[in-house]
């Protein structure tokens, strides 16, 4: 018998028994459920068993969180449960009989984005170590750099940014790969139309303002200008479902026996063109209408008011997974603006929430338990992996997330107010000053103190008081 026998069979009865799962599978910490009757599950009960750290549901499915063991427990779960092994695709397919349009438009976009978060994680890293070597003077009195008083740090700064380039930069290679992932059409047939996006026989991106000529493919009774669209979001997205639809649509019509042939001809040709001739133009005017709007919402007289919305909603959109559109809105403003006043706040928002965890792991200090779940929860928190401290701790006992959502919003104000901008994103929490452009370090800094410093004194006072349980309790009615 597994050390998991029991507690598996008491999550299984828990959960309304084998005949209310649908689909289970799991992730690097939880467990997923596609229930059949959401409402059979005890999340309660649930919670209250000692392999659980906590409970929620995201886009139809419902999640328990088991920590580092879940691939081990999951196994054992499932032998007794007698259900089947299922795919996370299976899973995610079958979740949206759970879902509504606006869910599956997120879960849309998380099943784009998320396959891209490493390279997104390792370019933020990349960018912000050359920012600390190659823009920060802390040598000669504060007059040089680090790439500038050694050549061996100038070499390296250079070799960085080969990768940086190739994440950033060529980021719509990525996204058309990931939508032909997601729609489950030819893979490279998505990769090659990102390369036509970005090939460098096109007019760069970045060189088009300045340009005094943009070239042209001439076809005689028409003319197409030859556009580049590097580090561009929307016009990738748009062209890489395009590319899909059509590869779906000419699997019906064209006979298996040629398929091969006439089916990638077919859907790429015209995919490449109408890219080009029609929605490259369209997605950049929508991008940077949308840059626009939200850069100049951040920097004008009414900035503060917007910060201090998303700083104190940006939590709460985790729980729904809209938090996934932030992502396409930060990569389009580093296109246009050279980067981004919108992941700051996301960074300290990862920060209020491992300080609200860290409050609780002083008031539980004497309840090993509980620390077996919130030390950890806290030191990923502030690594930017805020799951664990939201739906372990936090949302649990709900005033240290209403703490932490004040904490986020305070320091949202200051970064804002500042006009803080980062040079990229990908790296949170308390890693995310990195990214930060230099001249802004100081001050957020100084936002990163407010986020520690108000969750953990807000959720000590809350935990006194009622006033954080009642007000979290009227702020879930509203």
């Amino acid at each position: 018998m597994s050390k998991y026998t029991e507690s598996a069979k008491e999550l299984l009865e828990l959960v309304g028994g084998s005949e209310n799962i649908s689909v289970v599978t799991h992730c690097a910490t939880r467990m997923r459920f596609v229930l059949v009757d959401t409402k059979a599950a005890d999340e309660k009960r649930i919670e209250q068993l000692d392999i659980v750290k906590g409970t929620f549901t995201q886009a139809g499915q419902f999640q328990v969180i088991v920590g580092n063991e879940v691939a081990t427990f999951y196994n054992e779960f499932v032998k007794i449960a007698g259900v089947g092994d299922s795919s996370k695709d299976e899973a995610k397919q079958a979740a949206k009989q759970n879902m509504n349009i606006l869910q599956r438009l997120v879960g849309h976009l998380a099943d784009i984005f998320t396959p891209l978060i490493p390279a997104l994680v390792v370019g933020g890293l990349i960018l912000g170590f050359r920012n600390v070597i190659g823009e920060i003077e802390m040598f000669n009195g504060g007059t040089q750099t680090l790439v500038q008083i050694s050549q061996f740090w100038a070499g390296v700064n250079d070799f960085l940014w080969l990768i940086g380039e190739a994440i950033f930069h060529f980021l719509p290679v990525g996204i058309t790969w990931a939508i032909a992932r997601k729609m489950g059409t030819t893979q490279i047939l998505g990769i090659v139309l990102g390369i036509t996006l970005v090939s460098p026989q096109l007019l760069n991106a970045y060189g088009v303002a300045s340009a005094d000529q943009i070239p042209v493919w001439d076809f005689g009774f028409a003319q197409v200008e030859m556009i580049g669209y590097q580090a561009q979001v929307i016009p990738a997205i748009l062209a890489g479902f395009v590319l899909s639809f059509l590869e779906l649509r000419l699997r019906k019509i064209i006979p298996s026996v040629i398929s091969m042939i006439f089916v990638p001809f077919f859907a790429l040709v015209p995919a490449v063109l109408v890219a080009h001739v029609i929605l490259g133009p369209i997605g950049w005017t929508i991008g940077s209408a949308i840059s626009d709007v939200v850069y100049t919402g951040l920097t004008s007289a009414f900035g503060w008011l917007f910060a201090a919305i998303f700083g104190f909603a940006y939590a709460p959109l985790v729980i729904t997974g809209l938090h996934h559109m932030t992502n396409a809105i930060d990569l389009q403003l580093m296109s246009e603006f050279g980067g981004t006043n919108l992941w700051p706040m996301i960074a300290l928002s990862n920060i209020a929430q491992g300080s609200a965890v860290l409050a609780m792991i002083y008031l539980n200090r004497k309840d090993k338990k509980e620390q077996q779940v919130s030390v950890p929860a806290s030191i990923s928190c502030y690594l930017g992996v805020t799951e664990p401290a939201m739906f372990g701790i936090n949302l649990k006992y709900g005033f240290p997330f209403l703490a932490a959502m004040i904490g986020s919003m305070c320091a949202a104000v200051i970064s804002v107010g500042s006009n803080v901008m980062a040079n990229s994103i990908g790296v949170g929490g308390i890693p995310g000053i990195l990214s930060i452009q230099v001249q802004y370090m100081l001050i957020f800094a100084i936002a990163m103190a407010v986020a520690i410093a108000v969750p953990f004194i807000l959720t000590v006072i809350f935990s006194k008081t009622k006033m954080g349980v009642n007000a979290y309790k009227r702020l879930g009615k509203l």
